[in-house]
């Protein structure tokens, strides 16, 4: 490109090529750096990417560019990206090396973990960007398949200490979570000044100024619309400007434009121009022998090339997207069909079988039962990297070509059900209707079932629990281990809905359950879906022996089927087992992450923060609160932040913790989730009692057990009513609370149970019985791990014991209560204690400012895995960030902390 060609492609964008050029200049001296620019088709995106191309002088460039016909191929844009680079992958550690090698192709395997690929990818780019800085340029990103997206966007927020910048160029609207939060640019038209300069550039000789300025107006500044809508138009026709009252949005017209151009050349460039269309990695060679299988020569390519429509040297990239689309729209059926029987036939069916399959599949008229078949083999691998979105779309084209009835309803639900899994409910809806064909009573029954997903998947739908339950009974008598599975799954949504559930609540599931037959071969979650529908029709404590025998066949069984497995440990909470819960949450968390489900692991991981936390953990909490956002952002999963509310609540921050449990309760009522309604008002009530403001506990705690559902955040609000009751002068709320939660405390009987049922006695008492209520709940609570029940009981004692006027027994419990509180990161029910200590005559200083105050929240995370022994690559895989990055943060907290060794970093990594 000429220095005024390159000029004008970027005229009027000084301030887009001053960001572009602050990037370059970050990335250089090892600040890595994303952005992504967004606009119209036709703004003027490629041409900023080829400006940043260029000013990257000594920089490794990579690129990579959406197509449409790309889209539903597994990592396809990864490919493009990252294949050139896979030399270096031996540099890697060695999950993310095999996580790489099943991606790519180069070895089979389980799926691997969708954020393990990702911090795989950013391994390898810093990887290649320590021998020089590293610049990915990716066009058209809105046509990337799912996994690309997923995988870069994870890379660019992940970006910090690596000389690694990526610049996304993508149509505006930029649809999907995915690309929220990313640095990015609107690129908008030019001035009219700007316009004016490039149209009269553009159009040789003078050109009228009304014609002029209409052009510029109707263009609304779009560069390509300027240079491209001139060409090959008359005076005549430039007379008449461009606008039309039935004229097609501007990319139509732009690509009409184009496919003008195009239709002037000869027959045969306007074939391979439609061939290389079909084909977008570019591969010259490719394109060579499709040509050859088309009777195309390939010297009719160069008047495309001298058209400036197409570069090919040993990669064949047109001059714009749009060009691409254009030729691509503008052929007609027959003639696409051709190209791809050509490019089918082109493609090596060992090497690249899902290329040549899916080619294939766009070449055939009419329904083909061996293509169909190709494609489910395509879905499999699809799958086996990790692929969902492909799999899906793999398995709905198959389902369109197969010809036998049966068979096509078959792989219909298979494809629905694929949809189902990567999010797409209204396709997967769809295809239930294509499903509903001629077959047996399970496959209907089957049918019923992902109709009661899909209506739960997509939001929680309140009607969600009465269609789970339609299919459970359908399921009965048909595969009854699937029926009890979905009766699982009707009380788990029935729970979550609670008082929202549409026509089914847990009471009815309960009951349906218990009628069903009873498995000959009796699952650890068969006894303990038996002990929750006991629960739900007999009460707490007929169901609790069963739920404890259930409980403790999980353990026993070591069963990790995800579903049972978070029903188990959710039980093992409810019926007080510290020791189960704790074991259990690790399981899953161990299942989730071997199996990469990450629509999972953020929910375990919130249940193990409060595990953490009721244990005085607060580090440790704060790690997992870290990986959870860090999930968040890689998958943009969106759920309700259980475990940040439970740490902001007990450490008693009212800044943090508000505007979070109110944003938190508006997201959850949108969705029906009742239980989570629940949490928020129990979160609320546990730090109004840590900060001694009972009046507003109590209506938090009463709102909380107005939400039924016998889990163990109910009871847990139970004793916070009791404790802010007793403290309000509210005598007859306590009471209610305690005659509810006491015969629940008695009939769990763990050491938990009954230090809590102590405690809430001991409130509720006084004198000598008080006084032996409060030593029997600090002998059971010190039985377990649960520091910061204990330390809430010393503190509950010790304001007892001053207000009984013992002031020296009253130091000796509120000091201990002062140290476990504030190792525990309980900050406000610390300062309760010390200041009930000076009330009882002993002074203790403030809070005091520690070195580790001053680092952040990801700083401190790095600080306390490296003082528990973890290696950097280690830590890296454990935040999904590169070592670069973690040595970066280690600097950092060494510099804070005035320190020079790891070993010195082992107090962060105490919890108390």
């Amino acid at each position: 490109m000429t220095g005024g060609a390159a000029a004008r492609e970027v005229r009027g964008r000084r301030a887009e090529c001053a960001a572009l050029d602050q990037l370059v200049s970050e990335v250089r001296s090892g600040r890595g750096q994303a952005l992504l620019l967004h606009g119209e088709a036709g703004i003027g995106k490629s041409a900023l990417l080829r400006y940043v191309g260029r000013r990257s002088a000594g920089f490794r460039v990579a690129r990579a560019a959406g197509a449409e016909s790309e889209v539903e191929l597994p990592f396809a844009g990864l490919h493009q990206l990252c294949g050139p680079m896979l030399d270096q992958r031996g540099r890697l550690p060695g999950p993310q090396r095999d996580a790489l090698a099943v991606v790519f192709g180069y070895s089979a395997g389980a799926p691997p973990d969708r954020l393990l690929v990702g911090v795989a990818v950013l391994s390898l780019l810093a990887a290649v960007a320590e021998d020089r800085p590293l610049l990915c340029l990716i066009d058209d990103a809105q046509w990337l398949d799912d996994m690309s997206v997923q995988t870069m966007t994870f890379v660019a927020r992940r970006l910090l200490a690596e000389r690694v910048g990526v610049v996304f160029a993508i149509r505006e609207p930029a649809a999907g979570l995915a690309w929220r939060s990313l640095p990015n640019r609107a690129v908008e038209g030019l001035s009219s000044d700007d316009a004016r300069a490039l149209l009269e550039s553009a159009v040789p000789g003078r050109l009228d100024e009304r014609v002029r300025d209409r052009i510029v107006a109707e263009s609304r500044g779009n560069p390509l619309a300027l240079l491209e809508l001139p060409r090959g138009l008359t005076a005549a026709e430039l007379a008449g400007g461009f606008g039309r009252p039935d004229a097609r949005p501007l990319a139509g017209k732009i690509e009409r434009s184009f496919a003008q151009r195009v239709g002037v050349l000869p027959a045969a460039t306007r074939k391979l121009l439609l061939t290389a269309a079909a084909e977008p990695l570019g591969d010259a060679g490719l394109l060579r022998s499709a040509a050859a299988r088309l009777g195309l020569p390939m010297s009719a390519i160069a008047q495309a090339v001298e058209a400036g429509l197409i570069d090919l040297d040993s990669r064949v990239r047109f001059r714009h997207p749009l060009v691409r689309t254009a030729v691509y729209r503008a052929a007609s059926p027959h003639d696409r069909r051709e190209v791809h029987r050509a490019l089918a036939e082109a493609t090596d069916p060992v090497a690249d079988p899902d290329r040549r399959a899916w080619h294939r599949a766009h070449a055939a008229d009419e329904a083909d039962e061996p293509i169909a078949a190709d494609l489910v083999g395509s879905a499999e691998r699809a799958q086996l990297r990790g692929g969902v979105a492909a799999a899906a779309e793999f398995l709905r084209r198959a389902t369109e070509l197969t010809p036998d009835p049966a068979i096509r309803a078959f792989r219909a639900l298979a494809a629905a059900e694929a949809e189902l899994r990567c999010g797409a409910f209204e396709v997967a809806s769809k295809l239930l209707l294509t499903a509903e064909g001629p077959a047996d009573e399970l496959h209907q029954a089957r049918i019923t079932l992902l109709r009661a997903q899909i209506a739960f998947a997509s939001g929680h739908d309140m009607a969600a629990p009465r269609l789970l339950l339609d299919a459970a009974r359908r399921l009965e008598p048909l595969d009854l281990e699937l029926a009890r599975d979905t009766y699982r799954d009707a009380l788990g949504a029935a729970l979550l809905a609670g008082g929202m559930a549409g026509g089914a609540d847990v009471a009815e599931v309960g009951r349906a359950v218990l009628a069903a037959p009873v498995p000959v071969r009796r699952r650890p979650g068969d006894l303990l879906l038996n002990a929750l529908a006991v629960l739900w029709t007999e009460g707490y404590e007929a169901a609790a022996p069963l739920a404890h025998e259930a409980v403790r066949a999980f353990r026993a069984d070591g069963e990790s089927d995800q579903p049972w497995l978070w029903l188990a440990l959710v039980t093992s909470a409810m019926v007080w087992d510290e020791e189960a819960w704790a074991v259990l949450n690790q399981r899953h968390v161990r299942t989730a992450r071997a199996l990469g489900d990450l629509s999972v692991l953020p929910l375990t991981l919130n249940s193990l923060v409060c595990l953490q936390m009721f244990r005085g953990e607060q580090s440790a909490a704060a790690a997992v609160i870290a990986e959870i956002h860090a999930i968040g952002d890689a998958t943009a999963v969106a759920l309700a932040p259980y475990g940040a509310l439970t740490v902001a609540a007990f450490k008693g921050d009212e800044n943090v913790a508000l505007p979070l449990i109110e944003a938190t309760t508006a997201d959850v009522l949108a969705r029906g989730e009742d239980s989570a309604v629940m949490v928020t008002h129990w979160t609320w009530a546990v730090l109004m009692n840590g900060l001694a403001r009972y009046h507003e506990a109590l209506p938090a705690a009463r709102s909380a057990i107005e939400h039924p559902n016998e889990s163990g955040v109910w009871y847990w609000s139970h004793a916070e009513l009791i404790e802010a009751a007793v403290r309000a002068d509210r005598p007859e709320d306590a009471a209610g609370a305690y005659d509810s939660l006491a015969p629940r405390l008695r009939a769990a009987g763990t050491d938990w149970a009954l230090g809590v049922l102590a405690r809430c006695t001991a409130l509720l008492r006084a004198g000598p019985d008080a006084e032996s209520c409060y030593r029997q709940a600090v002998d059971h609570l010190g039985r377990t791990g649960l520091r910061l029940e204990l330390a809430r009981t010393h503190l509950l004692y010790g304001e007892w014991l001053r207000r009984e006027g013992r002031r020296r027994d009253a130091r000796g419990q509120l000091r201990t209560a002062h140290d476990m509180l504030t190792a525990a990161g309980a900050d406000a029910f610390a300062e309760r204690a010390r200041r009930e200590l000076a009330a009882a005559g002993e002074v203790v200083a403030g809070p005091v400012a520690r070195a580790s105050d001053s680092l952040t929240v990801q700083e401190a995370n790095i600080a306390a895995l490296a003082g528990s022994g973890l290696t950097n690559a280690e830590i890296g895989a454990q935040l999904f960030l590169s070592q670069h990055t973690v040595e970066w943060h280690l600097r950092k907290v060494f510099t804070k902390l005035g320190i020079s060794s790891r070993k010195q970093l082992r107090p962060l990594s105490q919890n108390g």
